[in-house]
């Protein structure tokens, strides 16, 4: 399913759904009486989400042993003040202590709200982020096999919120005028803290937790020009899930990852093999723009990749062929072209 953020339910708009209105920010005069920033809330540990689809239209999970605990529903029952929807969740509105107590009751009283992960429908784990950021020839055997220099600064691109995608999704390659079309298994990161020169040593702070991502790629568009990212942010080209896993649950420098297409293995490596770290990425990226909370970051691909192969070796992905990305401890992505 190609998701449209049209289609989306904003958080003030579930809340309401729910019975329950996000929590407002006081306003309060600071010097001169301009008006005072809300605090920041600390965020929560020990969580996994995910987007779910629901009657209401797109509210958050959360992954318990039981299932997935929809959010929205659990709220409209306990009536705790949490947020009910990722963008709410990233944008602090409402009680983000009360996540963990909610989760907590996923067994027992809210158990009628947990759904099986079989059963869930995924969307992409963040609907509407401000930007997202992609980082390019980020590993050593990827820059080998495409011919390249090592880079001694980031690579950068980007991609657009049409090109968001989910676990279980589609994306139609047959509606397209490319022909030569490429997977790109990436670990995702997904900002709670935004910023401007972020100190290397601080990055980590900033960040809300990580999933599994598909840098899909048109090579021949992106080969036509100078600029790439025609060829990678097509629509539905951005993948995200299905979980988003918190920061203080992985170390992101040393998860395994790994592509297959229709059951045949085509990338394996490890993040310990970035370039650039994550830390890197996100003070480099800083010191060049305003990161916002909720902004997306494509961390790299390692080798393996069609366009790396022989040319009388490369055969473009397909309709029909199916991408199974998998990263440790974030878990994994299916995905169908048609």
């Amino acid at each position: 399913m190609l998701t449209d953020r049209r289609g989306f339910i904003g958080a003030a708009s579930v809340a309401a759904l729910a019975g329950c209105a996000p929590l407002q920010p006081v306003a309060q005069a600071g010097p001169g009486g301009a008006p005072m920033r809300r605090p920041q809330q600390a965020l929560p540990r020990g969580l996994t989400y995910a987007t779910i689809g629901t009657p209401e239209g797109y509210a958050l999970g959360i992954r318990t042993p039981q299932g997935v605990l929809d959010v929205l529903a659990a709220e409209r029952s306990a009536r705790t003040g949490a947020p009910v929807t990722m963008e709410a969740l990233i944008d602090q509105e409402g009680d983000l202590s009360a996540l963990p107590r909610l989760a907590a009751m996923a067994g027992g009283e809210l158990s009628r709200f947990v759904i099986p992960e079989s059963l869930v429908r995924y969307g992409p784990v963040v609907t509407d982020p401000p930007k997202i950021l992609c980082i390019g020839l980020n590993y050593r055997a990827h820059v080998a096999e495409a011919n390249q220099q090592v880079p001694t600064t980031p690579i950068f691109f980007n991609k657009f919120t049409s090109s968001l995608n989910a676990h279980q999704g589609t994306i139609m390659v047959s509606r397209e005028q490319a022909k030569a079309f490429d997977y790109e298994a990436e670990l995702v990161v997904v900002l709670g803290r935004g910023g401007r020169n972020i100190p290397e040593a601080e990055a980590l702070d900033h960040v809300l937790g990580y999933a599994v991502g598909q840098d899909f790629s048109a090579r021949d568009l992106q080969m036509a020009t100078s600029q790439w990212m025609m060829g990678k942010a097509g629509d539905g080209w951005g993948p995200i899930g299905p979980w988003l896993v918190g920061a203080d649950l992985v170390d992101p420098q040393n998860l395994n990852i790994e592509c297959r297409v229709n059951g045949q293995v085509r990338q394996s490596s490890n993040t310990n093999r970035m370039i650039f770290n994550i830390r890197q990425q996100i003070a480099f990226l800083s010191r060049n723009l305003t990161l916002e909370a909720g902004d997306v970051i494509f961390t790299g691909t390692p080798e393996g990749v069609i366009v790396g192969y022989p040319k009388d070796k490369q055969v473009w992905l397909k309709a029909g062929d199916r991408i199974t990305t998998t990263i440790e401890k974030l878990g994994t992505q299916e995905l169908l072209l048609a």
